[in-house]
């Protein structure tokens, strides 16, 4: 590992908002809402008449707290407001002369639906986005090589946006073409490297292949999102041992362009504020959970022109702590980045276990390859229904080991870590699908 990679740099500041006192930040907050409310309760197609059934207006938000008695905006919501509206649905509050970005969804669950962005929207993104760059100490003197998919989707366009607000080159290279990518990082030298967890170790993966050490790369700094990994401990150190490099999480979703990015402290994703405020609730109550404690994140944009949402319900899992960091921002931290989305939670004799989780017990695992998935069949499955246990798919990274003795050790690991039982297929590496994009955890068998 090259000297220094892992040092913490010194924390950066793009906007005196990132180190607001609460007090400050919370009025900031509110009278954004506020004027952002009684924007939507005039344009909005799909707000004006809800907030007319409900009796409500903006008028009545007299503290952050009020927002809780509007409801929830879900995907569904979302989906079902296109068709009245076609193409552009009901959530698009500016002239359609305004809206100079279009980005979709991926279509897994629905027909892929669309989202909007002005001027002013597109320019928020970016400098949201060169924050968190400029906390992880990216800037002028670097080559970016961008691997975030650019069809279609938020990812890619959103990241060159931001690398090129903070001085950096950056190199568009998509999330394709694994031969050109390492050939393309060796020879000009990229010095950071962002994209999905899972591709970013399957790269690494492919240059030992080639016979050469990812870490003797110009690599320093790693910025990955789209999938939980980064902020697990175990995946993190591997991909920094991998790289010689620094790792860092990054959070967002095509709704919300960016949601929170780490600095160098690497203790939680700061949440960025001024842009969006973030609700934690408790997934089946649906009421507020204190700092501390899992729940789904809930987000409202506060000056969003296009298409604002209120009370989004991400579908996240995260734990938030609010006090300022030792970085010296005072915005309210992810601890651990997205724990798993609360549909993807797996309830194992009532006890809870997500996907990402299984990862970093299976990635502490001598012997094993980094990949890995979840199997949900009938074997999983007591007779009355209810789930007894997790079945595991893994690879053995060396062939001269012995896969009962790998898969015993595993079960005995998850048993000790996560408190259920599991039943473990050791299989040989390369065996599991590589993923360029989002990597599927879960498997679905009848």
């Amino acid at each position: 590992m090259r000297s220094g990679a892992l040092l913490a740099a010194a924390p950066l500041h793009l906007d005196p908002a990132e180190s607001w006192d609460r007090a400050t930040l919370e009025s900031f907050q509110l009278a954004k809402l506020r004027t952002q409310l009684a924007r939507l309760a005039q344009d909005s197609a799909y707000y004006a008449p809800l907030f007319k059934r409900l009796g409500w207006n903006a008028g009545e938000l007299d503290s952050l707290a009020d927002l809780s008695k509007l409801p929830f905006t879900t995907k569904s919501d979302y989906v079902n407001s296109i068709g009245p509206d076609a193409p552009f649905g009901q959530f698009m509050t500016v002239p359609r002369s305004d809206v100079l970005r279009m980005h979709f969804s991926s279509g897994t669950t629905s027909a892929p639906t669309p989202q909007f962005w002005t001027q002013h929207d597109l320019d928020r993104w970016a400098a949201m986005y060169a924050r968190h760059s400029h906390a992880q100490g990216i800037g002028p003197d670097d080559i970016v090589q961008c691997m975030y998919s650019y069809t279609w989707f938020v990812g890619g366009l959103g990241a060159t946006a931001g690398y090129q607000g903070v001085g950096a080159m950056v190199i568009p290279a998509g999330s394709q073409d694994t031969e050109r990518q390492i050939n393309t990082l060796f020879t000009y030298g990229s010095t950071v490297l962002c994209g999905t967890p899972s591709f970013i170790t399957h790269l690494a993966e492919e240059v030992r292949k080639r016979g050469r050490d990812p870490a003797t790369s110009t690599v320093r700094t790693i910025m990955m999102g789209g999938e939980p990994g980064a902020s697990i401990p175990a995946t993190r150190k591997r991909i920094e041992e991998l790289w010689g490099a620094r790792a860092y999480d990054a959070y967002g979703c095509l709704e919300f362009q960016p949601i929170a990015g780490e600095c160098a402290a690497q203790a939680g994703l700061h949440l960025a504020e001024d842009f969006l405020y973030a609700e934690v609730v408790d997934a089946d109550t649906r009421q507020a959970v204190p700092d501390g404690t899992p729940g789904v994140l809930v987000v409202t944009h506060l000056d969003k022109q296009a298409g604002p949402l209120v009370r989004w319900w991400t579908g996240d899992i995260v734990v938030r702590d609010s006090t300022p960091c030792t970085c010296g921002r005072t915005h309210a931290r992810l601890l651990g980045g997205v724990r798993g989305r609360a549909d993807d939670m797996l309830v194992v004799r009532g006890i809870n276990v997500f996907p990402s989780a299984v990862e970093e017990v299976v990635r502490n695992s001598p012997g094993l390859g980094d990949e890995y998935q979840l199997v949900i069949n009938a074997s999983v499955y007591d007779a009355g229904g209810f789930m007894k246990s997790i079945h595991v798919r893994v690879e053995q990274s060396d062939a001269s080991a012995d896969a009962e003795q790998l898969a015993a050790q595993l079960v005995r690991d998850i048993k000790e870590k996560l408190q259920v039982g599991a039943a473990v297929e050791v299989l040989p590496f390369g065996t599991l699908t590589r993923s360029t994009h989002k990597a599927k955890r879960l498997a679905r068998e009848d």
